[in-house]
């Protein structure tokens, strides 16, 4: 049996997605934005600081593992619900434990919670967004992660606000829990449920484009959706053993690692390799950011015209040319250039590998899950590697690795091919 979708239902359901995406951007900003509130309340130094953030990245890696298991067992609708309450409720113990209980050890299990939830939804939004491509037949998922771009942004203000107009943690992050809660359940309402009953497929509505008879986003054959969870699952962990799954991963690696470094090492690059001030440092990494997620925005009808591979191709070596600019330049309004182009270079990788992970959707979560765990790897480990290595060689000199691995990127790209019966990301350069 086929579930209809009307034009009212896609679009709520896109919409969803929409929401999902900005709450996983907003919880990050509201721990990331009272790091030093929370220090200062706890009496912690950096070392421990880092010790909470390592508890935070490693439960986001189980949780990016564990999330197939969810998808097939119960399905992205239900999935992603317990997923947000699950670092809504992170985020709230995050406060409790610094202006409550001033605990170390709950603030570090509230961020574990925070990191499982995160990740395991991470995949599932995901799939979800991709499963919304196939719909449309166009790219989605560098807007969905534009949205993800514009909760850390709104987050952060509202971070920043909090903590000018003195509100505690306990406050800033209850609030900011009831709000994700909200999210959570009134997205629940309009995604559509079709995983589980295995005799439903969702077809794109009328007038769609790509729409077809038995169309599906996010299932199978008929015979494979009447399969049991676990023979679904095994059939979605065998992406494992596929080399397209570790080829995007090296798309997802390169470019990850350039964004990581960037958030953590681009404003210290230019106060220490350029002279510039602080805030200059600061401001060279707004103009980063916002260059990503400018392209994130407004990228999706590049991909459908130029294709994934092609698109992939030309960031990488805008990224390695942007970067090499900001290593070499000569005063800082290039500096700030190089920057731009950066942001610009890598603001595709994460998306764009995460849209061809999913292209079959009967291996969506497994290769979604297996390329966002390697990208999310070198994300999270990437930044305190090239800190070590800056401690021997200069900052600036560091940077050149991040060069190397988004040349790396561009080469591993033609494993972002969209797969026999795909359409997304194919591009129209034959018009």
């Amino acid at each position: 049996m086929e579930l209809v979708l009307t034009r009212s239902q896609y679009v709520r359901w896109r919409t969803a997605v929409f929401a999902i995406f900005l709450a996983s951007g907003l919880s990050i900003a509201t721990w990331a934005s009272r790091v030093p509130a929370i220090k200062v309340t706890l009496d912690v130094d950096n070392i421990q600081i880092g010790l909470m953030l390592l508890g935070a990245g490693i439960a986001s890696i189980v949780g990016l593992s564990l999330s197939s298991v969810v998808l097939a067992r119960f399905g992205a609708r239900k999935g992603m619900l317990v997923a947000m309450l699950v670092f809504a409720a992170g985020v709230a113990i995050i406060g409790v434990g610094t202006d409550v209980l001033q605990s170390f050890v709950v603030v570090v299990a509230g961020l574990v919670l925070f990191g499982l939830g995160n990740g395991a939804v991470d995949v599932m939004m995901n799939v979800e967004g991709a499963a919304i491509e196939k719909q449309s037949s166009k790219t989605i998922l560098p807007l969905f992660h534009g949205f993800f771009s514009f909760g850390t942004v709104i987050g952060a203000g509202i971070g920043a606000a909090a903590a000018g107009w003195h509100i505690n943690v306990l406050v800033h992050t209850a609030v900011m829990a009831v709000v994700i809660v909200g999210i959570a359940f009134a997205t629940y309402a309009n995604v559509p449920e079709t995983e589980i009953t295995g005799d439903t497929v969702p077809t794109p509505p009328p007038g769609a484009a790509g729409a077809s008879p038995g169309a599906s986003g996010r299932v199978g054959p008929a015979a494979a959706d009447k399969a049991h969870w676990r023979e679904r699952l095994h059939t979605s962990l065998s992406a494992w053993r596929e080399p397209r799954t570790y080829a995007l991963g090296v798309i997802m690696l390169g470019m990850a690692f350039a964004e990581g470094g960037a958030n953590d090492w681009l404003a210290l690059g230019m106060v220490e390799g350029h002279g510039a001030t602080p805030a200059i440092g600061a401001l060279g990494l707004t103009v980063f950011s916002v260059s990503m997620t400018v392209v994130r925005v407004f990228g999706g009808p590049l991909v459908d015209r130029f294709g994934r591979v092609n698109t992939l191709r030309a960031l990488s070596v805008l990224a390695a040319g942007g970067l090499l600019l900001f290593i070499l330049a000569p005063s800082i309004p290039l500096v700030f250039v190089g920057a731009a182009l950066w942001g610009a270079g890598v603001s595709l990788g994460f998306p764009l590998g995460m849209s061809a992970a999913a292209d079959d959707p009967a291996k969506a979560a497994a290769r979604v899950s297996a390329a966002a765990t390697i990208g999310y790897i070198s994300f999270l480990c990437g930044p305190p590697i090239l800190g070590f290595i800056s401690e021997q060689i200069g900052l600036l000199n560091t940077l050149y690795i991040l060069v190397a691995l988004a040349v790396a990127s561009g080469l591993a790209s033609s494993a972002a091919k969209p797969i026999a019966g795909s359409t997304v990301g194919a591009g129209h350069t034959h018009h």
